[in-house]
């Protein structure tokens, strides 16, 4: 049975449970007796452990396993939860991330058996008498026989045939060994055949099933009672065979010995002889049929992160827009007769299919849009383990989760995201002893908040902690050579601050593995920028830093401004865009050398973008008293005022990359197609602010 078309949803509901677990244990710890939250993950992890033994990944299964043991005594009052406990899941659940990563890039959980996790886990099941309730020990059924009885080797009631018995005597004579064995699967398991065939993969590559009553394809049909008997050639010890069948998550006991072969062949009826054979031959081609292949799903690896879970209003709606733009086609089309009557009807179709395409767009964006909390809800459990490991006490607090951003954007923020709150775990909050000393609270606050800001989604990553040092950062930039001495003194607290994004720069005294290379926040910036957004940070001494992201909601389709320098045609992001003055040029007054305008009492700095773009400058006379269009823009709570020849007005654009083989300004973020067929280019107003 190919399981591997399976492996994609595999992956996906394996994230959801690993996400759920880890929520659910961080609650545990803080509410120890939550019959609810023990329920939660003794049911995920019930999930997890069917789901890996469906799919072949015994590691992974057993593992799973013997962590719902531990939680099936805590539901039934039997053990208690304590930190140690708490501890030991935690990395169980690492373990199986570890096993998760390995079947993304290979569809295979690799070798590590974890057994010292293992042997936790069961150390921790030793003690489940401590709330001195009496262990309830279930009386063994009467009809079940002693392991090891002649009863239980069922095995040697089935007869064997000619070619079985050669086989046999073949194999011994390659210096091979021939067991038999009946394999007993609890009678509690809902899905037998399920584990009987997790036997015949775990045995496969270990030796040669010639046998196997009931046959492969009444197992898998599940025509078979919680038993089955197999004769297996192979060159492994008999402890391995037992081993790699007992380790088959509900198999109750596997009964092997070598085999025996008998003299003489039992009497058979002649049909039994002749088709058996057959029969068997056929068998063993079936069972191969059926085992997942392994190795050709090697060979390429699986697609994650390509789904969205989509309302079914959502799919409703974009059902009804795709109905009405087939109707503005159909209008489109029917569009004869009359001259006049034609370019009436024609008009009104072309409004209608426009309004029609902007509402389909807004729905396929709707359907795009994912929830931040699919990223963010992973940080509680890293606070967790950065308190533990920095010995620190301290609480992150999240507001927005259900903020949503393109499934582009969110795919690629989780990254620069977790460096920022590592940054403000190591860098940013003063250890529980510093903390005490200056009179702040012992537990230290780590806040994300997340919200929609127009047409951008704002994420604030803020600590209370000690605050940057802008003189410690100067010095450090001297030591490094990134700065000399007498820019240092002229530098502002906000370019000293912007520093800390340099390639390579780090204000730490000790290196460790949480912080301190000079590889975290110059990665946060480059990728938030090409993501199309921005950073920006503010900080007080003594009172904490704040990180402030600015992403667009989408990268496929915005609206821009279309305007021309020279000859030449561009579209700027409505989403900056604040408001178009036009200004005459005596207007223009100078701060150090650059040009600025005093827009209702705020001073803004203004841009040329033809010196910026390299295009020769339209010709004015100089008695022209015409004045300049200014786009006034915005970053954050900086403006800046662009200066442009010719407005065009507002446009809807696809956003296409130029490509990574054309090198291009930082300032052009891209391309659009215009309706006639040119290209124009997108400016990026971010880096120009």
């Amino acid at each position: 049975m190919d399981l591997s078309q399976y492996l994609e949803i595999f992956i996906d509901e394996t994230k959801e449970h690993l996400q759920n677990l880890n929520e659910q244990v961080l609650i545990l710890e803080a509410e120890p007796e939550n019959i609810d939250t023990v329920n939660e993950i003794f049911r995920a992890a019930h999930s997890l452990k069917g789901m890996a033994g469906t799919m072949g990944f015994k590691r992974m299964q057993r593992l799973t396993h013997d962590m719902e043991n531990v939680f099936s005594e805590v539901r039934n009052g039997k053990l208690n939860v304590n930190a140690d406990m708490v501890d030991i899941v935690f990395k169980c659940l690492d373990a199986i991330e570890g096993y998760l990563s390995n079947i993304v890039d290979s569809s295979d959980e690799g070798t590590e058996d974890n057994e010292e996790l293992i042997g936790l886990l069961n150390a921790a099941l030793e003690g489940k008498c401590d709330t001195g309730e009496p262990e309830v020990i279930e009386a063994p059924k009467a009809e079940a026989a002693p392991a090891g009885s002649q009863e239980r080797k069922k095995y040697l009631q089935i007869p064997i045939a000619d070619f079985e018995k050669n086989a046999m005597n073949e194999a011994k004579a390659n210096g091979m060994n021939v067991y038999a064995t009946t394999v007993y699967i609890q009678e509690t398991c809902l899905l037998k055949a399920a584990r009987a065939f997790l036997v015949f993969k775990g045995l496969e590559g270990k030796g040669e099933i010639i046998k196997s009553v009931p046959s492969v394809q009444d197992i898998e049909d599940e025509r078979f009672d919680f038993d089955f008997s197999m004769f297996i050639l192979s060159e492994k010890p008999i402890e391995e065979i037992k081993k790699i069948i007992e380790n088959v998550s509900e198999i109750e006991e596997a009964v092997i010995e070598h085999f025996e072969i008998p003299e003489e062949v039992q009497e058979t009826t002649p049909t039994a002889t002749t088709e058996t054979k057959a029969e068997e031959k056929v068998v063993v081609e079936k069972k191969e049929d059926k085992k997942p292949s392994t190795s050709s799903s090697k060979s390429s690896k699986p697609v994650v992160n390509r789904s969205v879970r989509v309302d079914i209003e959502k799919l409703d709606d974009l059902m009804n827009l795709v109905s009405e733009l087939i109707i503005a086609k159909n209008g489109l089309v029917s569009v004869t007769g009359d001259a006049r009557v034609q370019v009436q009807t024609f008009n009104e179709q072309i409004e209608y299919l426009e309004r029609v395409t902007t509402n389909l767009h807004e729905s396929v964006m709707k359907v795009r849009m994912v929830p931040i909390e699919s990223v963010v809800n992973r940080f509680p459990r890293m606070i967790r383990d950065l308190s533990k490991k920095l010995n620190k006490d301290m609480e992150l607090i999240m507001t927005g989760e259900d903020t949503e951003l393109d499934r582009t954007v969110i795919d690629e923020i989780g990254d620069p995201l977790m460096h920022m709150l590592r940054n403000a775990a190591d860098h940013g909050l003063e250890s529980t002893i510093d903390r005490l000393k200056i009179g702040k609270p012992k537990v230290g606050t780590i806040r994300l908040d997340a919200y929609q800001d127009g047409n951008n989604v704002t994420i604030e990553v803020s600590d209370d902690g000690a605050g940057v040092d802008v003189e410690k950062i100067k010095r450090k930039a001297i030591e490094k050579g990134t700065i000399t001495e007498e820019q240092a003194e002229f530098m502002s607290d906000k370019e000293a601050v912007d520093l800390l994004f340099a390639p390579a720069f780090s204000t730490a005294e000790k290196i460790s593995d949480v912080s301190g290379r000079g590889v975290g926040l110059d990665v946060v910036k480059n990728k938030i920028e090409g993501l199309g957004g921005d950073v920006e940070v503010v900080t007080k001494l003594g009172e904490g830093t704040k990180f402030i992201v600015r992403l667009p909601l989408t990268l496929a389709i915005i609206q821009a401004l279309m305007v021309k320098i020279a000859d030449e045609m561009y579209a700027l992001p409505l989403n900056s865009v604040v408001t178009i003055e036009e200004i005459v040029p005596d207007d223009i007054k100078y701060v150090q050398t650059k040009e600025v305008i005093n827009l209702r009492g705020t001073v803004i700095p203004l841009v040329r973008l033809n010196e910026v773009l390299d295009i020769e400058p339209v010709e004015r006379d100089e008695n022209d008293d015409e004045g300049l269009i200014v786009v006034i823009v915005k970053k954050g709570d900086r403006q800046a005022g662009l200066v442009i020849d010719k407005l065009l007005g507002q446009q809807e654009i696809v956003i296409k990359p130029l490509g990574k083989y054309i090198r291009v300004p930082k300032m052009i973020s891209g391309a659009t197609i215009l309706g006639n067929g040119e290209v124009a280019l997108i400016i990026d107003s971010n880096t120009l602010v």
